[in-house]
């Protein structure tokens, strides 16, 4: 079983940066698809950054919506994912939720943003961690 654990939230003005953290433990054989999602109250989650492979020449995408903002990374030694924000808006203010995945599911057969913005509430995807909270104020 893996476990994802997420640190880092917080509030933040606008304009101001947040690294979030995502600790990956259990079977810690890295898995080549992982990423960060965000939800608010009352609205379905959404694929924020994702990033698949384990080495050097992993390749990233990324939400229009924080495109050239967030940056997405790993350190495979240290088991942890990581979510760099920066220029942080008032609508970036959600939970944020790391995300892993099997070698071999359907997330990683594909895996893109855009591949995890359709699976992202369907269910389909292994491993979640609990959230952190980001909060923009304006």
């Amino acid at each position: 079983q893996v476990q994802l654990v997420e640190s880092g939230g917080g509030s933040v003005q606008a304009g101001g940066s947040l690294r979030l953290s995502c600790a990956v433990s259990g079977h810690t054989e890295s898995r080549r698809c992982m990423g960060w999602f965000r939800q608010v109250p009352g609205k379905a989650r959404e694929v924020v950054a994702v990033i698949d492979g384990v080495s050097s020449e992993a390749t990233t995408t990324y939400a229009d919506s924080v495109k050239g903002r967030f940056t997405i990374s790993r350190d495979t030694a240290k088991s942890s994912l990581y979510l760099q924000m920066v220029s942080l808006k008032p609508e970036d203010g959600a939970m944020y939720y790391c995300a892993a995945d099997d070698d071999g599911s359907i997330w990683s057969s594909q895996c893109t943003a855009e591949r995890g913005s359709l699976l992202a509430n369907m269910g389909v995807i292994g491993y979640w961690g609990q959230g952190t909270q980001v909060t923009v104020s304006s």
